[in-house]
């Protein structure tokens, strides 16, 4: 009709293609604000609750610079590093093991598995009961480590490229020895060792400081960083080696790259609190379970691992009869939660 105003295409004139991108987006910015919202909960939850409860206002004041008699120290010295350094972990965790899951297309690729953990806690054990190191010393020898057996991994791994599923089965093997080395060396620790190395072992926020929140903001800041332009290469990735190859992407570069990021990240956050369990397993198939199938979800994943640490750690210390290493919380729910998710996916014909 001659005059009339062109009005811009519906959501009902949109593609099919672009109605599915439209709606999936949706749907992620839905996911992500709620988790989001759930982080920032319970963040504030474990911050401020505990034998003392202390109040919104108390928490401002602390922030702001203020000191207050005991609370100042409870808060700012004890409760309010312990729950960034959770946040900051467990988003670290979740990224990396979701990295490692899309690149080697396996739900089961978690670097618990693979060995690589298992490379930083054999350095930090040995670090702890044979060098007496502490602090960011022993922090450094599990970060190198972990970097060490990754590239020994894929040394035994690479041939014209890096074969998914060898490495998956070499770092499963290397873990095994590593994991049977780290308790060769607690057997013939003193005592004060072996309850130092445990602790460790088990993953821990219990004497965390200020430096381990910097260690794990470093370590969150990576993978923030890093991966966020090698995004796109995973996402092509994850469709074969051959079908990214043909659109461009290098593949054995980017795979080296990311693989890359992922360790040093996963490195850092590890020898702040020590390998907190499943973590870095269940993140990514949560994520992906709640966001749609068909993406990526690393954001997801970020947000999912820090409100696994946050709520396990609230769990460890006031749920329980007594309190408890966070590994320990994780490891409980873990293990039936990954055997749940795997039971509805095999159902539904698509394991991820």
């Amino acid at each position: 009709m001659k005059g009339a105003s062109v009005l811009p295409a519906s959501h009902e004139h949109q593609t099919p293609s672009a109605q599915f991108r439209t709606r999936r987006l949706r749907r992620k910015t839905l996911v992500c604000s709620i988790l989001v919202a759930l982080a920032a909960v319970l963040l504030y939850t474990d911050i401020t609750f505990g034998t003392v409860i202390y109040s919104f206002n108390d928490l401002l004041r602390v922030v702001s610079g203020e000191q207050i008699p005991g609370i100042s120290f409870a808060l700012g010295e004890l409760r309010i590093p312990r729950s960034l350094t959770a946040l900051a972990c467990g988003a670290a965790f979740g990224i990396a093991g979701s990295c490692f899951q899309h690149l080697l297309r396996n739900p089961l690729a978690s670097p618990d598995i693979i060995g690589i953990t298992s490379g930083a806690n054999a350095a930090a054990v040995f670090g702890i009961v044979v060098l007496g190191a502490s602090g960011l010393e022993l922090s450094a020898i599990s970060v190198a480590g972990g970097l060490l057996t990754t590239a020994v991994i894929a040394a035994f791994t690479w041939k014209r490229g890096l074969s998914l599923g060898r490495l998956i089965l070499v770092g499963i093997a290397f873990g095994a020895m590593l994991d049977a080395a780290s308790s060769w060396i607690l057997v013939h620790a003193d005592q004060w060792d072996i309850q130092s190395a445990s602790r460790w072992l088990t993953g821990s926020l219990a004497d965390t400081q200020w430096s381990d929140v910097l260690l794990s903001g470093i370590a969150l800041s990576i993978g923030c960083i890093a991966i966020a332009p090698l995004s796109k290469r995973l996402d092509m990735l994850r469709l074969g080696d051959e079908i990214a190859a043909s659109l461009g992407v290098r593949v054995g570069a980017s795979q080296i790259a990311i693989i890359c990021v992922s360790v040093t990240m996963l490195s850092i956050a590890t020898s702040a609190v020590g390998p907190i369990a499943f973590v870095s397993f269940l993140s990514g198939p949560i994520a992906r379970r709640i966001s749609g199938y068909g993406s990526s979800a690393l954001a997801e994943s970020t947000l999912v691992g820090a409100c696994l640490v946050l709520g396990s750690d609230i769990i460890a210390q006031h749920l329980l009869t007594e309190q408890m290493p966070v590994g320990v919380v994780t490891s409980v729910i873990g293990g039936p939660v990954l055997v749940l998710l795997m039971y509805i996916s095999t159902r539904k014909g698509h394991l991820e």
